[in-house]
């Protein structure tokens, strides 16, 4: 695609932008890929239609309020980058475009109070207790609300976990064989803080001495899709400096994992941009570190269990991790791992997009739910906090939505998972 794009006045990621749309040879291959055009069915609603929009308005060809809707409506699952035969860098040129545009973008009133409200609340984990305790109590109210706050309430648990605090340092068990630090994340740490010490538990399982860093920040993920760079970079350079001197810095929220590779591109052109790089080169998903270090054969399960396992999209599509976390579970005696049919569609979570395109991001759900209940399985295994909240909120309650550290736990403490 030939363009003439102003490359030098678009700052540092300017020429990510012109590389990744002049990359484009418009086959469509990307069509079959990507989940809002399988909803939709319009051109512009599918990544061919969103690179010729966004090259349109950097060109200053095409005013960006009449792009913006399409734009918005992508999920950024990056379900068309493993589908591009041309390799086109579409998650970085979303991510450069939405932060180009933000500055003199207009929204609606609800939209802007929900954005703020998202910025503001879910990077904080003590701000994400207290919204989720008072949005507990408007709950019963939801219908009052605009369809995005609708929607944050809809999300929300019918109780709320104890609080849990996380040690500075978690001990291996029996010799120890690798030293790594991990991410404390925002939202996961209210909803679901038996994630974290599930995966402490496994990690220690397998020789592995795990670090907390108290100073650590959110990863930034959130802010980044977003188009809210500075404060992203804001959040990044506290990680930065909190996981100095460590040789891995593990995830297990495929979303946070992503936005952490994406570091180098965040700072490009920045004094940190060297040290954004080597952290990146750093982060791992805990899957993909245990699956290379050498799993300790975890025993039986009480009984056998049917699991489903289902893809985050920014693990299996932004970082190319499918095989690990299989591995891992197939590695249980007594568990059956099924496929998920559409497995790669993406199950309308995608950060906040449940809560920004409700309406897209509920029919994308109640389809992932389908397919999963189509399986059989006592059970579904995911990577993602935000992927268990969208598929719990839509399947019938018999079907449990676990953490795939839940369950490698369940098998190592010799409990049931369900």
């Amino acid at each position: 695609m030939q363009h003439r794009i102003p490359v030098e006045s678009l700052g540092p990621q300017g020429e990510t932008m012109a590389g990744a749309i002049a990359a484009c040879v418009h086959c469509g291959f990307c069509l079959a890929a990507c989940p809002t055009y399988k909803v939709l069915g319009e051109e512009m609603d599918s990544p061919r239609g969103r690179i010729f929009l966004m090259k349109e308005v950097l060109e200053d060809s095409l005013g960006q309020e009449e792009a913006l809707p399409y734009i918005d409506r992508c999920l950024g699952c990056q379900a068309c980058v493993p589908a591009c035969p041309s390799g086109v860098a579409y998650g970085e040129l979303l991510i450069s475009f939405r932060a180009h545009t933000e500055e003199h973008r207009r929204r609606r009133p609800a939209e802007t109070l929900a954005r703020f409200l998202a910025l503001k609340t879910l990077p904080f984990p003590r701000r994400v207790r207290l919204a989720a305790s008072l949005g507990r109590l408007a709950r019963p109210f939801r219908n009052l609300f605009p369809s995005q706050l609708r929607a944050m309430l809809e999300l929300l648990p019918g109780r709320l976990p104890a609080q849990q605090s996380l040690p500075e340092i978690y001990p291996a068990k029996g010799p120890r064989r690798a030293r790594v630090a991990l991410l404390a994340g925002c939202v996961q740490q209210v909803l679901a803080p038996e994630i974290h010490q599930a995966t402490l538990r496994v990690l220690a399982e397998n020789g592995v001495e795990t670090i907390i860093p108290r100073d650590q920040a959110c990863c930034g993920a959130l802010s980044m899709h977003t188009g809210a760079a500075e404060q992203a970079r804001a959040f990044a350079r506290r990680n930065l400096r909190a996981f100095a001197g460590v040789d891995a810095v593990l995830t297990n929220a495929a979303g946070c994992g992503s936005g952490m590779k994406e570091y180098a591109l965040l700072f490009k052109g920045c004094p940190e941009a060297e040290a954004a790089e080597a952290f990146a080169r750093r982060v791992q998903d805990v899957s993909v570190f245990l699956d290379e270090l050498g799993l300790e054969a975890p025993p039986a399960l009480p009984r056998p269990l049917k699991l489903a396992y289902h893809d985050a999209c920014h693990l299996a599509h932004a970082q190319g991790v499918q095989a690990s976390p299989r591995k891992l579970l197939r590695s249980i005696p007594n568990l059956t791992l099924v496929e998920i049919p559409e497995g790669d569609l993406c199950c309308g979570s995608a950060g906040t997009y449940n809560l920004d395109q409700p309406a897209i991001a509920r029919e994308l759900g109640q389809r992932k739910a389908q397919n999963i209940f189509a399986t059989g399985a006592d059970a579904v295994a995911t990577g993602n906090i935000g992927c268990m909240t969208q598929i719990r909120a839509h399947l019938p309650k018999g079907v449990r939505v676990m953490h795939t550290m839940e369950v490698m736990e369940a098998a190592y403490r010799l409990r049931d998972p369900i």
